[in-house]
């Protein structure tokens, strides 16, 4: 197996939920999370969501959950979301959104495992 440290980042992340990062199905990948941050690049607070979409429809790990809900990042803030690790699974996906349009910029650590 190959492990690959890489960088996903998104900037100006808004209203819609948005995909900073999906785990390859092909070939085959597990994904662990190392580190993940949130940059609040507007003059004024903003709250931020960030989800956690599988692939699986049945099984236990079939539930979309929020690592974050409505999160206050302050004005030029940053916040680092990951205390420990998140493992994800082929076709999971990582998302973020923000309340305010255009507010956050995203970056997130991880490790491929192919």
């Amino acid at each position: 197996m190959a492990n690959t440290f890489k960088l996903k980042t998104d900037t100006a992340v808004g209203t819609t939920l948005t995909t900073v990062y999906t785990v390859p199905a092909s070939p085959a990948t597990t994904t662990v999370i190392i580190g993940a941050v949130l940059s609040n690049i507007t003059a004024g607070q903003v709250k931020a969501n960030v989800q956690i979409v599988t692939a699986s429809s049945t099984g236990e790990n079939a539930d979309d959950v929020y690592l974050v809900k409505l999160l206050p990042i302050p004005a030029g803030s940053s916040f680092e979301l990951m205390e420990g690790k998140v493992v994800m699974e082929a076709g999971d996906m990582f998302k973020v959104e923000s309340d305010t349009a255009s507010s956050l910029d995203v970056a997130l650590s991880i490790m491929e495992q192919t």
